[in-house]
């Protein structure tokens, strides 16, 4: 049996007569006098932290997922629907069979192929920047341009609602960090004019995780340079949905390619694949080269992740109608969702996102979704900043019109009180 069987409970030998023994049950009595193992209390203190999540309503389940589902999927991130296209899979693992299953090594040592070299100017190029580097994910990507663009006597101004990745690079970074409210230009600009003359960076999600809205980013660009400012754009949720054919949000808005424009990007979404990158100027790039920990000291990205996520970059380029397919399939999820009553966000790229009475209500709304064949996000506090729950959907560019129809009537039957 395959370590990646479909049935969780499948992973025993097949014949009983040659499984092992199970192992003897150690005895936990102590005998009369015997003093305690001071080993046994260095991680007591998680047991108090566990109950207090559950008591909480905030335990995290790991729930493996089939290769095979009857369930209709919207609750992953594969937004154009390319990562079990054949074009894409092949390519894999042609990669896998040509340069190995690892990259062997960080990317300055031995971790760097002709694939990874390929990859990084292909995606500069459709994006429309002079240069890219590839990192083994998103989030590391995010560290990088963040720690490597900052220091210690810079600021980086950061939307109250970035993705935690850009969180936790501006705390590493250990710059002054100053979070301004969502989606605000004037208080943008009015931090950056109160700390005339410092290294600064503003940074920002192109498209929010949770709501699906778009950042102001042209708004942005002319605070950052009213204030000679640099401005890092995370382009997740933008990349292959919006922009010319999928180019992203700041082709759309005008801003790929110019000298103070940083982006980063994950290879996961849109590309069905998995890795990160950040795409910028020639200097910068070479900038992180030699100074971004993330990617001096991890091990470079999986052939088989870049060249699948160079097959679907060469989809999208060949077939420009994908991106425009997953707007409107979000655009007909909110507009079926809304006229019924429910309350969701308008969006911006391929999220919708829909409100749900408070937390136990999203659980269960997500949970029966699920038992009649529905996989949705929820969304409920702390990881929302607003404190509202939400189912979270996402619009693929391969959802059928029944497919559509199919979701749109669950989630409405299935709605708690208070819903609409």
């Amino acid at each position: 049996m395959p370590p990646y069987a479909a049935d969780p409970g499948a992973l025993r030998p097949r014949d009983p007569e040659h499984a092992p023994e199970p192992a003897p049950e150690r005895d936990r009595t102590k005998a009369v006098g015997e003093a305690p193992d001071p080993r046994s209390a260095a991680f007591d203190w998680t047991g108090d932290a566990a109950a207090r999540r559950a008591e909480a309503g905030l335990v995290r389940t790991l729930r493996p997922r089939a290769a095979e589902s009857p369930l209709l999927d919207l609750a992953s991130n594969d937004y154009l629907g390319l990562t079990r296209r054949p074009q894409v899979t092949e390519a894999a693992a042609d990669a896998a069979r040509r340069w190995g299953a690892g990259a062997t090594g960080s990317r300055l040592v031995t971790g760097s192929t002709r694939l990874h070299a390929r990859l990084e100017r292909e995606l500069a190029e459709f994006c429309g920047f002079e240069a890219a580097l590839v990192f083994s994910s998103g989030y590391a990507a995010n560290l990088a341009a963040l720690t490597a663009l900052s220091d210690r006597d810079g600021l980086i101004v950061s939307d109250t609602a970035n993705h935690a990745s850009i969180v936790d690079g501006c705390r590493l970074a250990r710059a002054e960090t100053a979070v301004v409210p969502h989606t605000d230009p004037a208080a943008v600009a009015k931090t950056l004019a109160a700390h005339p003359g410092r290294r600064a960076l503003v940074v920002s999600d192109s498209v929010f995780s949770v709501d699906g809205d778009r950042a102001p980013l042209g708004a942005l660009a002319a605070a950052c340079r009213d204030h000679g400012a640099g401005l890092v754009v995370d382009d997740a949720h933008g990349l292959g949905v919006l922009g010319d054919g999928g180019r992203g949000a700041l082709h759309a808005a005008g801003l790929a390619g110019a000298p103070d424009v940083v982006a980063t990007l994950t290879l996961s979404k849109s590309l069905g694949s998995q890795g990160g990158a950040v795409l910028g100027p020639a200097r910068v790039i070479e900038h992180l080269v030699n100074t971004a920990r993330t990617f001096i000291f991890d091990t470079g990205l999986a052939p088989a992740a870049a060249g699948a996520a160079l097959a679907s970059l060469r989809l999208i380029a060949a077939e420009p109608g994908l991106a425009a397919r997953a707007r409107m399939v979000a655009a007909t999820l909110h507009r079926r969702l809304t006229e019924a009553g429910l309350s969701a966000a308008r969006p911006d790229a391929a999220v919708v996102s829909v409100r749900a009475p408070g937390p136990a209500e999203a659980l269960r709304w997500a949970a029966d979704c699920r038992e009649q064949g529905l996989v949705v996000g929820c969304f409920r506090p702390p990881s929302v900043p607003d404190g509202i729950s939400r189912l979270r959907l996402t619009a693929r560019a391969d959802l059928t019109d029944g497919q559509i129809g199919q979701a749109v009537t669950t989630i409405l039957r299935l709605a708690p009180a208070g819903a609409r």
